[in-house]
């Protein structure tokens, strides 16, 4: 203990460091599957059906008669399918060994995250500071779980803290213009991974514009757009014939469907920070957020602005705010701490205070092995890899007559590119049968139905159709998967029972 305390004090950043790597490994390792659905299906499905020389998703021109831009970057999806295209040369093909690499690469991509994020507390306050700060960066109990997704939320922040840490860490001289463009370039590229950090982006212009620093405004903006010029519009020429044919596309469509998803009341995504970084912890950080704001426009502005614009936009979903909480959380401690030391009341009653950071850390420690080992979606991505031992399947079938929808399952892991039949409460059995071609060839070879909720009845009316299934195998969720089914049965990770087509195999 000796020297964990000394090394502690002489070199907290090297701990806060190897500690993150550590929890990091660990999810890497342990916490397969996928998050959320745009974190797999846009990003993994999409770059690997290009590498096997298909498009899963019609996003290409002339895929399926495509004509037109989905309004999806290419230069998140593009690093994937580099990446996809390396693995395939070096003879890696097993999908779990792939996502292995891609999770590593996350992980180590995060790092950044921590590591500025200690030195931006350091160099705005103190180390003191600075150690909670890196410390909470490191083994937020979310913190390791998303740092291996594939969510552009959470990919984008180290291009947006390296970034502030480039601005914060330039001092007067002849090259400041030159580091003011070149932190404009660095987060330009957070826009072509997540198209909504240019609102960041803009409030670190305005923070330096507050601050009548004309040049470095224009130097930073100036930066912004050359990053913004090089990705996205020379990738859409390329693609497209002419430049920013995705982003065009994308306003286009969140304007027009703004209301069309999850529309919930502004104050949500608060509501959800206050959640998410566990109160009472979270209420200090939020007050200190607010506390020193003038003194730290450059973190206060961009995240405030982002916070607003997301919050005022009716479609609401709990990733889009992800790319803030570092900043929340680095200035939360800056601003807390500060009030701390003026605050009489808190000055006579620390240990109310320690109380509230024992329960903090208890519940902290408490989730963060469980999330951080969290096979997410096992049930959908086991019975891909379960299926995958069968050749030229051509179509599967699914089966989920208890919802609206059935959810896509991930083909990837299957490494067929197969089609999908649903039979769901939206498109029930009939109209399925009367829309089919009765063709063999597009008939299922495997039947996936979700959850046994009145399966018996749902196998016998799948048989009227094909009589000749018969039962293979269930493929069960993981634990949490399981534990947050039963809180909200929105997350469908639901067991799934797999029926073989004896018509063509045996």
């Amino acid at each position: 203990m000796e020297k964990i305390r000394k090394y502690w004090n002489e070199k907290p950043l090297l701990i806060i460091m190897w500690t993150a790597v550590i929890v990091r490994i660990i999810a890497v390792v342990f916490s397969k599957g996928w998050g959320m659905h745009d974190d797999h299906f846009l990003v993994i499905e999409a770059s690997q059906s290009w590498v096997d020389g298909t498009d899963y998703n019609n996003w290409l021109p002339g895929s399926n008669g495509n004509i037109t831009p989905s309004g999806h970057s290419f230069f998140y999806v593009g690093f994937h399918y580099l990446l996809f295209s390396l693995l395939k040369v070096l003879n890696i093909f097993d999908p779990q060994m792939k996502m292995f690499v891609v999770r590593f690469l996350h992980a180590a991509f995060s790092l950044i995250t921590v590591y500025f994020g200690f030195k931006i507390t350091e160099k705005l306050s103190n180390t003191k500071n600075a150690k909670i700060a890196g410390l909470l960066l490191s083994i937020y109990w979310f913190m390791p779980f998303l740092s291996v997704r594939n969510l552009v939320e959470f990919t984008c922040i180290p291009f947006l803290i390296l970034g502030i840490w480039i601005i914060i860490k330039t001092k007067p001289g002849k090259n400041i213009l030159l580091f003011y463009f070149f932190a404009g370039l660095i987060t330009g590229l957070a826009f072509s991974i997540r198209f909504q950090s240019l609102t960041f982006a803009g409030g670190i212009a305005l923070a330096i514009l507050i601050q009548k620093k004309w040049k470095e405004t224009f130097l930073f903006g100036t930066g912004v757009l050359v990053a913004v010029f090089l990705i996205q519009g020379i990738i859409d020429y390329f693609v497209w014939g002419y430049p920013f044919a995705e982003l065009t596309e994308y306003i286009r469509y969140n304007i027009e469907n703004a209301y069309n998803y999850n529309v919930i009341a502004w104050y949500s995504y608060i509501l959800l920070l206050l959640g998410i970084l566990l109160p009472p912890v979270s209420i200090f950080l939020f007050f200190g957020f607010f506390y020193t704001w003038k003194k730290h426009l450059l973190i206060f502005l961009p995240t405030l602005l982002f916070l607003l614009f997301h919050s005022y936009f009716p479609n609401k979903q709990e990733r889009f705010i992800l790319p803030i909480v570092p900043f929340i959380i680095i200035l939360g401690i800056i601003g807390w701490n500060k009030f701390i030391e003026r605050a009489g009341f808190w000055q006579k009653r620390k240990k109310i205070l320690k109380y509230c950071w024992v329960f903090f850390w208890i519940i902290n420690l408490c989730l963060l092995p469980v999330i951080s080992t969290m096979y997410s979606k096992k049930a959908r991505v086991e019975s891909m890899i379960y299926l995958s031992k069968y050749k030229d399947i051509k179509y599967l079938l699914l089966e989920d007559t208890n919802h609206q929808d059935a959810k896509m399952v991930p083909r990837f892991y299957l490494g067929q590119w197969v089609g999908e039949h649903y039979i769901t409460q939206s498109r029930p059995i009939e109209k399925f049968n009367k829309n089919i071609p009765k063709d063999q060839r597009y008939s299922p070879r495997f039947i996936l139905f979700f959850e046994d909720k009145n399966l018996v009845q749902r196998v016998e009316s799948i048989k009227t159709l094909f009589p000749n299934i018969e039962y293979e195998t269930s493929i069960n969720p993981g634990f949490v998967d399981k534990i947050l089914h039963k809180l909200n049965p929105i997350n469908a990770n639901q067991t799934i029972y797999i029926y073989r087509n004896k018509d063509f195999y045996h």
